[in-house]
């Protein structure tokens, strides 16, 4: 049994292999506050995205997921914003929040930057129930339970149709201590557990070929100790109302396509699916991730008018 927590420690909040400790997303170019906290304020509206993730379904104990975010501008300087999140895997799971602050500056007429200082807590779990040992012994004594601080660093650099920025969640490299302290010599000494800071590199440029069809490419790097992964993802949009898109995922090689749709500009609706190529995740039948948001966007005058 104690080898077996061991190795489960080592694999789900170990830093030697690439295994992010973050959730995984594939929306990442839509609800793009759950990414870079330097997002808030980039459009001048407030906005709530939700996105639920289902990863691996058909295996036991895979990865669940669900964010709230609410971010937006409280002026032209100024981005404030929010989220919650709950990532479930096997018997350990991760609940918590944060908030941010974003301040704008301009760099040119057209090209502005912003920088960004999250923080919350996070709780870290691991149910002894949720393990169920077929030879119970004395390893595990009751759940185990860490409230560790937290804390992201944001930037973004922006225009009309493009952005790109460089966030770093987990700022503090904090060791929430979730050994028992009769496993720590079964343990690599290099892997103690600490929740390692990432590196993510994201960005997206629309180009328009007309008022109503535009193609937009993404990318989103991920970069944790010497391993890095990227998110590659393309969508075509017709008058910014519907979308449809694929995707690469390098290191697990998921093959992943998105479709959505927007009502009246405010309402937005998306999913997802990936389908997975590495050896150990094809047994399931993909992961299947949705997204819901609402722009609070101003009603312009045209609008108005047509109330009357």
């Amino acid at each position: 049994m104690k080898k077996i927590l061991a190795l489960f420690f080592t694999i789900v909040f170990g830093s030697i292999a690439f295994a992010q400790q973050l959730p995984q997303l594939t929306q990442y170019m839509i609800n793009n506050y759950a990414v870079n906290p330097a997002i808030a304020g980039m459009h001048d509206y407030y906005q709530v995205n939700t996105t639920i993730r289902n990863q691996w379904v058909g295996i036991n104990d895979a990865p669940r997921t669900t964010i709230l975010s609410i971010y937006g501008r409280k002026n032209d300087n100024v981005g404030f914003g929010g989220l919650i999140y709950n990532d479930q895997v096997g018997p350990t799971g991760r609940l918590g929040g944060s908030m941010s602050y974003t301040y704008h500056l301009n760099l040119s007429s057209t090209v502005k930057a912003a920088f960004a200082l999250a923080g919350g807590f996070s709780q870290l779990k691991i149910s002894a129930s949720a393990l169920n040992p077929e030879e119970p012994d004395n390893a595990v004594q009751g759940d185990i339970v860490r409230l560790v601080p937290d804390a992201t660093f944001g930037f973004n650099t922006y225009g009309k149709n493009w952005y790109a920025g460089l966030s770093i969640p987990q700022l503090l490299s904090f060791n929430p201590n979730l050994y028992d302290e009769n496993f720590h010599e079964n343990f690599d000494k290099e892997s103690e557990g600490k929740l390692v800071r990432h590196y993510y590199i994201i960005g997206a440029y629309k180009h328009h070929f007309d008022p109503f069809w535009a193609v937009e490419p993404s990318v989103l790097l991920k970069s944790i100790g010497s391993s890095t992964q990227f998110d590659l993802g393309v969508k075509g949009m017709y008058d910014d109302r519907m979308w449809l898109g694929a995707g690469y995922r390098t290191g697990s090689g998921d093959i992943t396509c998105l479709l959505g749709y927007t009502i009246s500009e405010r309402y937005v609706f998306g999913y997802s699916y990936d389908l997975s190529t590495d050896p150990l995740s094809t047994a399931s039948s993909g992961s299947h991730e949705f997204m819901l948001g609402i722009k609070f966007i101003k009603n312009r005058e045209s609008d108005i008018m047509k109330m009357r």
